[in-house]
């Protein structure tokens, strides 16, 4: 009969077992990166891909038909997004213009507020710019390897994506066979709960995409901000990142309409029209949509995409929704790790799962009687 471990023995283990992987990830995220999003993609383009083998296409041009589909649909919102940044490339004499004035109404604040002329504020800022362009060469070669891990990840998604809708069945099986002590059943279960989490909660983002473009359009056309479905749709993009995106978003549309706009209220108006489709999404879109499948509670979701974030940057920030969700159906489904799983569950899981395990217990006896 073997000997429980110890508490703080398993709980150093699992601590070690997650310091392990963050590294792992950390020093290989230009290949963890591009795979991990492969694979997110591969799994929303699956039902596509099954739909069309059952209608008699074969395998490969089925795969090929999906990935097109996703090709158009991400090329559009690129061409989209490309065409309102050259009009607002366009306008840029007439945005630096209005920076301008905002520079010149803040300096004279500065100087009324803390005695600094206009003369010593300029100063300050050449010697900021000679600081900033001695440490340029640096900055320019961080920002051209940044340029070439981008390229290259843009190029693996595709050839990842079509390998592992190929090999699809092949993968499953490894880990039906890899976990060949475990039931096979319990397996087959974790792998499909973790496959329609993926899939329900890219297809949420989609929708909650569209829905919050759509309420920021309105707001903002009413509003009458210069480049509003731009703004509109930018907004919504970062919005995909959970409480970090709508502050950056906020702030970024903020500034832009305060470049474009001699009436100081108008960003203030952005800012409202920003808190209210964050109250709406938060309290009405996000839980119909997406948190109906991926029950995750705040505090783990914020921790999550900030250790994303330190980890691989943007897309560990959009990448560390999911992988809890599926480290949550994992701890869930072991004994040992389900304490874990109820740290990362909201109140309202946590509370429905008790009472399930309540009323099973009370049917035990009367069974056994």
């Amino acid at each position: 009969m073997t000997q429980e471990q110890p508490f703080y023995f398993r709980l150093t283990m699992v601590l070690l077992m997650l310091a392990l992987i963050a590294l792992f990830i950390y020093f290989g995220s230009d290949l963890v990166v591009p795979f991990a999003l492969s694979m997110l993609i591969a799994i929303l383009l699956m039902p596509i891909c099954n739909f069309l083998q059952r209608k008699g296409l074969p395998r490969v041009p089925a795969i090929l038909l999906a990935l097109l589909v996703a090709v158009l649909f991400t090329g559009g919102i690129i061409y989209f997004l490309s065409s309102q940044i050259a009009s607002f490339l366009n306008d840029f004499d007439q945005i630096k213009k209005g920076i301008n004035v905002h520079l010149n109404t803040v300096q004279r604040w500065i100087k009324q507020q803390f005695g600094f002329s206009m003369r010593e504020q300029e100063d300050m800022f050449n010697d900021f710019l000679a600081s900033m362009k001695n440490s340029g060469q640096g900055a320019i070669g961080s920002t051209f390897s940044s340029i070439t891990s981008l390229l290259t990840s843009l190029t693996l998604l595709p050839i990842y994506t079509f390998l592992l809708l190929y090999y699809r069945g092949l993968i499953r099986q490894f880990f039906i066979d890899v976990f060949s002590k475990t039931p096979k059943n319990e397996v087959a279960t974790i792998l499909n709960e973790s496959r329609i989490v993926v899939q329900s909660y890219m297809v949420g983002l989609i929708i909650e995409l569209i829905i919050v473009a759509t309420i920021n359009s309105i707001g903002f056309l009413i509003l009458g901000i210069k480049y509003a479905i731009f703004l509109a749709v930018f907004a919504a993009i970062l919005n995909i990142l959970p409480y970090i995106g709508m502050l950056i978003a906020s702030i970024f549309c903020m500034l832009i309409t305060l470049t474009t706009s001699t009436d100081i209220r108008e960003p203030i108006w952005v800012l409202v029209v920003l808190l209210i489709v964050q109250f709406i999404d938060n309290n009405i879109i996000m839980p119909k949509i997406v948190g109906s499948k991926v029950k995750l509670n705040a505090l783990m979701t914020i921790v999550g995409v900030i250790v994303g974030g330190l980890l691989c940057g943007i897309s560990g920030m959009f990448l560390s929704i999911p992988a809890i969700a599926i480290l949550k159906i994992i701890f869930d489904r072991i004994e040992d790790l389900k304490p874990w799983g109820r740290l990362l569950g909201d109140e309202n899981d946590s509370a429905t799962k008790s009472k399930a395990k309540g009323a099973k217990a009370k049917r035990q006896p009367a069974n056994e009687a």
